[in-house]
């Protein structure tokens, strides 16, 4: 049986599993290579926040011309626009973190001990009431 699956739906398939794989490679990555890897999935330019960012912006300029025609609801149009806004203030926000990044992916040479910045610290949340 032949597969009747639209080229561009394959593509969108094959891109979540291999985001997938990239996660699972992460996971098992040693801290030098996962900060690299981080910082090229977040690298504005090149990475692939920016990329689904730019993809979900053009998502949304297609609902909005088919919202206008009648064919989806404006809220479709509305979410993409605001899922688009978010993705870019949140791209913004780590872009800050991305030479932090690109730093701890440097190798260190051997016998040298990595130069800490700043002493490690626990992580604790609090709520506010």
């Amino acid at each position: 049986m032949t597969d009747t699956t639209p080229g561009p739906v394959r593509l969108a398939g094959d891109i979540a599993r291999q985001i997938d794989q990239l996660a699972e490679q992460l996971i098992q990555a040693p801290p030098p290579l996962a900060a690299q890897i981080i910082a090229t999935v977040l690298d504005p330019e090149e990475g692939v926040l920016g990329r689904v960012t730019t993809l979900v912006a053009t998502g949304s300029h297609f609902a909005k011309g088919h919202a206008e025609n009648g064919l989806l609801p404006p809220e479709v149009w509305l979410a993409l626009g605001r899922a688009t806004n978010e993705l870019h203030d949140i791209g913004l926000d780590l872009d800050e973190h991305t030479d932090t990044l690109r730093q701890l992916a440097r190798p260190v040479p051997p016998g040298t001990t990595p130069t800490v910045t700043k002493p490690g610290s626990p992580l604790i949340a609090r709520l506010h009431r």
